[in-house]
C-alpha cells in the first residue's frame, strides 16, 4: 500500500450472524479526501466505517490501514464519561501513548481543544448532561485533541436540531481543513443528509445491500443525468431522498 493510501479494502465482506453486512468491497482512500457513505438503513454504511477503524475484523477479503496514521472514530451518540467536559477529553489525551503527555499537560491542551469547539464555559460540567449538540461537540474536541490523520463519523449530526446540526457541520468543515500544521485530515462519514454530502464531500460512495453501487466525485454524484448513467440505482436513491 502506498503511503499516500490510508485505507485500502480489498474483496471486503462481512457477516454478522445471519446478516451479510458487507459484499466484496473494493475500495482506496486517499489521503486528505472527504468521503461521504450515503445509502439507506442497513446499506453497510456504519459497518463499513467499523471496519474502516478496525473495530469490526472482515470475514472475507482484507482491509489494510496505513500504520502509521492515528485514526478518530465518532458515533451518532457519543460514548461519553461519567466525569466533567474537560476531563472527558483530557483522558484520551494522556492515554494517547503518541502523545505523552504528563496529566497537567493534558489538560491544558483538552482546554484548549474544548475552546476551539466553543465548550469552555462548560468544561467542569458532567459530558453526559451536556445538551446533544454540545456533546457532539465534546466528542469532536475529544477526537481533535488526538490530532488524528482519518477522522471517521457515523451519522454525527441526525440525532440533533437545526441550530446544533449547523454547529457540528461547521465545526468538521473547519477541522476537514486542516489540523493547523498544514497536514491534511481524511474525512470518512456516513450521513442520510444529502445537502450536507454536497456541502462537505469530494467524494460520494453509495452502498445498498452492503455492496459499492457507485463510488463517483461528489459533481458527478449529484449531476442527474450523470449519475442516471453511472448508476441508476443511485439515482433512484437520491430521487427518492428529495420527494
Amino acid at each position: 500500500m502506498m503511503s499516500s493510501i490510508v485505507v485500502q479494502l480489498d474483496g471486503v465482506g462481512v457477516r454478522l450472524g445471519a446478516v451479510q453486512a458487507l459484499s466484496g468491497v473494493q475500495l482506496q482512500i486517499d489521503a486528505g479526501e472527504r468521503v461521504a457513505l450515503v445509502g439507506s438503513n442497513g446499506s453497510g454504511k456504519s459497518t463499513l466505517l467499523r471496519v474502516m477503524h478496525g473495530l469490526l475484523p472482515a470475514s472475507q477479503g482484507q482491509a489494510l490501514r496505513h500504520a502509521s496514521l492515528r485514526q478518530a472514530m465518532l458515533f451518532q451518540k457519543p460514548h461519553l464519561l461519567r466525569t466533567s467536559a474537560l476531563n472527558n477529553v483530557a483522558l484520551g489525551a494522556w492515554l494517547d501513548r503518541w502523545q505523552g503527555l504528563s496529566w497537567t499537560d493534558a489538560k491544558a491542551r483538552a482546554a484548549q481543544a474544548l475552546q476551539r469547539v466553543g465548550l469552555s464555559a462548560v468544561a467542569a460540567q458532567g459530558g453526559r448532561q451536556l445538551s446533544g449538540g454540545q456533546q457532539q461537540r465534546l466528542a469532536l474536541a475529544r477526537a481533535w485533541v488526538r490530532q488524528p490523520d482519518v477522522l471517521l463519523l457515523d451519522e454525527p449530526t441526525a440525532s440533533l436540531d437545526p441550530h446544533a446540526k449547523r454547529e457540528v457541520e461547521a465545526l468538521i468543515a473547519e477541522f476537514a481543513q486542516g489540523q493547523g500544521q498544514g497536514q491534511p485530515l481524511t474525512l470518512i462519514w456516513a450521513s442520510h443528509n444529502l445537502g450536507q454530502v454536497k456541502r462537505l464531500a469530494s467524494r460520494v460512495i453509495y452502498l445498498e445491500s452492503g455492496r459499492v453501487q457507485a463510488d463517483l466525485p461528489v459533481d458527478v454524484f449529484f449531476n442527474a443525468a450523470e449519475l442516471s448513467v453511472h448508476s441508476p440505482a443511485a439515482h433512484a436513491f437520491v430521487q427518492g431522498e428529495r420527494l
